[in-house]
C-alpha cells in the first residue's frame, strides 16, 4: 500500500473507531449496567438503570450517539518503535474528527478559551487530545478514542497529600470526591485514580485508567486489593443509579501509580459517567484494521 491509500484506509477506520464510541458502548460497560440492574431493590432506581440500558439499546438500532453530550474527542495512541506510518497518525485523527462531528453527528465542544469562538469541529490548539506511548519492538499502532463528557468531568479533582497520610489518605481523598459529586456525574460511574510524585503524572494516570475494562483489576495484588477496597467504600455511600439510592454508585474503581517523591504523595480522581464511550482499534504493519472494543465492525474492514 502507498501513503495515499495508506491514510484513506486509516482515516475512514478512525471516523468508524469515534462514530463506534459515540453510538456502541462497549460490551464490559453495558454488561456492568445489567448486573447494577439485577442486583437493585428499589423500583425507581431500578427503572433508571432500566432506562440506562434501552438507551444503549435505542442508540445501536437507530445509529445515534448515546448522549447528547458527545464529549470532548481524546485519542491515546500506544505506537510500535518499528511501526511504518507513525508519523501520518497526528495528521489523520485530526481529520477524522473533523468528518466523524458532521457524520455521526458528534456536538461541537471545543470553544476557545480566549476567544468564546466554537470552531464546530471538534478541533482547535491541541485538540483533538492526542497522548502518546511508544512500545519497544512492536511493529503496531492501537489507538483508544474516548469521548469525556462535560458532566463527569466538572468532579475531576488533584492534590498533593502529605506522604504520612499514606494510602489511607488517598482513600479518603477518593471517597471525599465521589460523595462530595452527588449525582452530578450521572452514576453509576467508573472512578479513576492515579498516584504519584506530581499532580500531572498523577492526573495522566487516572485518565489512562478510564481506557481499561470493566472488571479487570490492575496487575500488582496489593493495587488490586485497594481498588475493591475502594469500590465497596464508594458503594457504600448508596447514591446509585442518578442519586436515587442504592447499591451500585459506583461500576468499577481502577488505580494506578508511579513512585511517589519523598516530599510528595500526589493524587489525582477523574470520574466517568456511566456512558463510559471508548473505543479501540489495531493497526498493522501492512495496512490492516482489527477492532478490539467493537468486534462488529471488522465484517466491515475484512
Amino acid at each position: 500500500m502507498n501513503a495515499t491509500d495508506v491514510e484513506k484506509k486509516f482515516f475512514e477506520a478512525t471516523v468508524k473507531l469515534i462514530e463506534a464510541a459515540a453510538i456502541w458502548l462497549p460490551g464490559d460497560v453495558e454488561e456492568a449496567l445489567l448486573r447494577a440492574y439485577e442486583v437493585e431493590d428499589s423500583p425507581g432506581t431500578r427503572s433508571f438503570l432500566r432506562a440506562m440500558l434501552d438507551n444503549v439499546r435505542v442508540a445501536k438500532e437507530k445509529g445515534l450517539p448515546i448522549c447528547q453530550d458527545t464529549g470532548v474527542v481524546m485519542f491515546h495512541v500506544a505506537v510500535g518503535d518499528r511501526f511504518p506510518f507513525a508519523g501520518l497518525l497526528p495528521s489523520i485523527l485530526k481529520k477524522a474528527t473533523v468528518e466523524a462531528t458532521r457524520r455521526v453527528p458528534l456536538r461541537p465542544n471545543t470553544i476557545d478559551v480566549f476567544t468564546g469562538k466554537n470552531p464546530g469541529d471538534n478541533t482547535g490548539r491541541y485538540m483533538p487530545w492526542i497522548d502518546w506511548d511508544l512500545v519497544e519492538g512492536s511493529d503496531t499502532a492501537e489507538v483508544t478514542v474516548l469521548l469525556k463528557g462535560g458532566g463527569s468531568e466538572v468532579i475531576g479533582r488533584a492534590k498533593n497529600l502529605i506522604p504520612a497520610e499514606g494510602l489511607k489518605g488517598v482513600m479518603k481523598y477518593v471517597i471525599e470526591a465521589v460523595y462530595e459529586a452527588g449525582p452530578q456525574p450521572c452514576p453509576p460511574i467508573v472512578v479513576s485514580v492515579g498516584i504519584g510524585p506530581n499532580v500531572s503524572t498523577a492526573m495522566k494516570l487516572a485518565y489512562k485508567g478510564l481506557l481499561r475494562p470493566i472488571g479487570r483489576r490492575h496487575d500488582a495484588p496489593e493495587v488490586a486489593k485497594f481498588e475493591e477496597e475502594l469500590l465497596k467504600a464508594i458503594n457504600e455511600i448508596g447514591y446509585g443509579a442518578h442519586g436515587m439510592g442504592g447499591k451500585v454508585t459506583a461500576l468499577d474503581v481502577h488505580v494506578d501509580y508511579a513512585p511517589r517523591h519523598p516530599a510528595t504523595l500526589s493524587v489525582a480522581v477523574v470520574i466517568n459517567c456511566w456512558a463510559a464511550r471508548r473505543a479501540s482499534m489495531r493497526i498493522y504493519p501492512d495496512g490492516r484494521i482489527e477492532y478490539l472494543t467493537h468486534p462488529h465492525l471488522n465484517k466491515e474492514v475484512a
